[in-house]
């Protein structure tokens, strides 16, 4: 069962600027890691309008004001990026940018993005 979920008109600019072919061929290991944590805090600078510097990688995601919508705006916008189905509510079960990028680069092997989760 697929959900949808309303969320704000905001697209990322990294969002549109990279594609999921592009990323399977170019990035491996730990620099897929760094791929993945570079666009959440450019996703959260853009939408919140702060400095990309202001963002603490351990700190979370509510405390810099990110409310619900917002949140599952991300995550949507995060699980077109990757290709990958992802959970809604993923941010509230890994609530910084360092748990997020630590849980989907395990959850994906850093492996091809269009595979499934492994189990």
């Amino acid at each position: 069962m697929e959900l949808r979920f309303s969320r704000p008109n905001y697209t990322s600019t990294l969002a549109g600027n990279y594609h999921a072919e592009d990323k399977q061929d170019t990035l491996q290991g730990p620099q897929k890691a760094v791929e993945i944590q570079n666009w959440l805090i450019s996703y959260i600078s853009d939408l919140l309008l702060i400095d990309a510097q202001e963002i603490d990688v351990t700190i979370p995601f509510d405390r810099y004001g990110l409310d619900s919508a917002s949140a599952i705006g991300l995550t949507g916008d995060l699980q077109d990026w990757l290709a990958v189905e992802l959970d809604p509510t993923l941010i509230y079960d890994y609530p910084s940018v360092d748990a997020l990028t630590q849980h989907l680069t395990e959850q994906f092997q850093i492996g091809d993005l269009n595979e499934s989760p492994k189990h």
